[in-house]
Order: structure tokens, then C-alpha cells, then sequence
């Protein structure tokens, strides 16, 4: 099936290091080795989808991204073409781009800020009915990190899990999968705002960490789970080191923290992480980024069945930057 246009309308980086982007026209890209091109959905007025909260991250963009690249690491289309040697996905199928496909996508190869994109054929994310296609995009990074982290949790259905910056944008998906896919009991911990949504979304509990000391957010959370030796897991989606500080603190013994949120900066010491208090209470500290292609499977046919609901906005093209 050939495109229908031989323009490629596409956001770019304008300015290595900062977050300006511009709008152009490229030719559109033709797939390779092991490759298959596609068609992003809502072209030719074509839309960027954005998470709806405040933890937003929509490009990769760091200090050393090339001039000239590409932007976007998540995306749905159709497939419309095929490099030499491959045949599946199908032409017409709708799949999705992850952020990592091989290689990173709008960072080392062009992202999905683009009408039409090349991707490798095997790491093509089919997509199942009974989701729309904008909702399910988010879900490709910011719903696959959050499930591949609670995987690496080890928590069984009836332990209790805090989520650190519950109402963010991967936070919100973090509360649905938690407990309404894996059966947890959920302790949100975000600003007051962000209460309704987290209760909305599964969380049995909220503590606003605005109106509470670490102590005091210790203390409540110990109440609350296992009869005052705490929380079976904790999830830090937050981009605050104070989410670290705090998070081994609302831990039983033998407790997992996963990490997750990056935060900005030059990182603190985490004067709760040294190594007598980790022996002694046994516990895990386990890096998560991202998830493998059984779990992107998984995570979208949970959010097909209705499980999980991710609240995200459409935005032109052309109001990147300003978003």
C-alpha cells in the first residue's frame, strides 16, 4: 500500500538541550532490513497525545539530542509497507511503537512526532480491539514501565504497595494495574489535588505528603499496612529524590522498593539507604525501566478489557513546544 502523500509532516528538535521544536516536511521514510513502515494515526491534521498530569515526558529531550532528529517515543498506526524479508505484521494491521525498538526511538532513530515512521517488524507492539488507538499509545511507555515495575515487586494479590507520586501521569496507571489488575492494596501518596483521581483510579488509601513530615508519613503508612511493619512494596514513579529518601522507611522487612521516577539534577544521598538498616531488614532495591514485549501484550489487553483507563490529552503538532 503506498502513502498517499510524499509529504512526511514531522516535529523535529530545533535546539539541542532545550525543549524548542519546529515544524517540517521530510520525505517520508522508506523501511529496510527486518523493517516495516507505518502509518500514525490522526493524519493528515495530524495530533501529539500527552499524558493529562504533571510528570509529562513527551520527547527524550536531553542535552545531547541531535539537531535535526525526530521527536516522540510512543505511537499508533497502521502498516502500510514492508522492508525485503518481511511479511508480518500484515498490511493494514494496527501496531504500536515502543520506546525502545532496537534502538530508542526519537533519540538514536526518528520518533513518532511524524506522519510516517520505519520501525523493525519484530518489535512492532500489535494492538488489540476494544481500545482506541490515542489511549492506547501512553500505554506503550508510560502504562508498560508502571506494570513491568509492579511485576518486579514480587507482590501477591492482598499486599499492600505504596505508590510514590500516585497522581502523575504514570502514577494514575500505576494505582489501576496495582489494583485492579494484581489484586494490591494500594497506599497513594501525592498532593492533595491529585486525591480524587487516585481513589478514582483503585487506591485504598491517600496521604497528601504536603501536610505530613517523612515521620509522620511513616507512621500512617506502618498503621495502615501489615499491622505496623508496612508496606510489602514501594513503587517511586515520582521525579523527586525526596520519593527515595522516603521510600525504604515505609517498607516491612524484606520489603522492595522499585525504582523508577529520574530525577533531575545531581542526585542526594539517601540518608535512609545505608547498608546496616538494608542488611538488617533484608530489603530490595530493584531498577526498573521500561518492560519487555510480553508485558507491553499484557498491559494493553488489560486496558482493552476495561481494567485500565489512561487520562491523556490531544494536542496539534504545532503547540508542542508551548505543551
Amino acid at each position: 500500500m503506498a502513502p498517499e502523500t510524499k509529504r512526511n509532516k514531522a516535529v523535529v528538535y530545533a535546539e539541542p538541550g532545550s525543549s524548542k521544536t519546529s515544524i517540517q516536511y521530510l520525505d517520508i521514510p522508506i523501511p529496510g532490513d527486518g523493517q516495516i513502515l507505518v502509518k500514525l494515526y490522526d493524519t493528515p491534521e495530524y495530533h501529539v497525545i500527552i499524558l493529562e498530569h504533571d510528570d509529562v515526558d513527551l520527547s527524550n529531550t536531553v542535552v545531547d539530542q541531535e539537531t535535526d532528529q525526530v521527536g516522540g517515543h510512543e505511537g499508533v498506526g497502521e502498516v502500510i509497507g514492508h522492508g525485503p524479508g518481511v511479511t508480518e505484521p500484515s498490511i493494514g494491521t494496527r501496531v504500536g511503537i515502543k520506546w525502545l525498538a532496537e534502538k530508542i526511538s526519537g533519540y538514536y532513530t526518528p520518533g513518532t512526532f511524524q506522519q510516517y515512521v520505519t520501525t523493525s517488524a519484530s518489535y512492532a507492539t500489535p494492538i488489540p480491539d476494544g481500545i482506541d488507538s490515542s489511549a492506547a499509545a501512553p500505554l506503550l511507555c508510560a502504562g508498560l514501565t508502571v506494570y513491568s515495575g509492579l511485576q518486579k515487586t514480587g507482590a501477591k494479590p492482598g499486599d499492600w504497595v505504596v505508590i510514590s507520586g500516585a497522581g502523575g501521569g504514570l502514577g494514575h496507571l500505576a494505582v489501576q494495574y496495582a489494583s485492579r489488575v494484581m489484586g494490591l492494596r494500594v497506599i497513594a501518596i501525592d498532593s492533595s489535588s491529585k486525591e480524587s483521581l487516585c481513589k478514582e483510579c483503585g487506591s485504598e488509601e491517600f496521604l497528601d505528603f504536603m501536610k505530613h513530615s517523612d515521620d509522620e508519613l511513616e507512621e500512617k503508612i506502618k498503621k495502615i499496612a501489615n499491622n505496623g511493619r508496612g508496606a510489602n512494596a514501594v513503587l517511586v514513579v515520582s521525579a523527586a529524590n525526596k520519593s527515595y529518601e522516603q521510600g525504604l522507611k515505609f517498607l516491612k522487612p524484606q520489603g522492595t522498593m522499585v525504582c523508577i521516577g529520574m530525577p533531575e539534577g545531581t542526585p542526594v544521598a539517601i540518608q535512609s539507604a545505608y547498608p546496616a538498616r538494608i542488611t538488617s531488614q533484608q530489603f530490595r532495591i530493584i531498577g526498573s525501566a521500561i518492560g519487555n514485549r510480553r508485558e507491553a501484550l499484557e498491559a494493553l489487553e488489560f486496558a482493552a478489557r476495561g481494567l485500565v483507563k489512561c487520562h491523556y490529552a490531544i494536542k496539534k503538532m504545532e503547540d508542542l513546544t508551548q505543551v
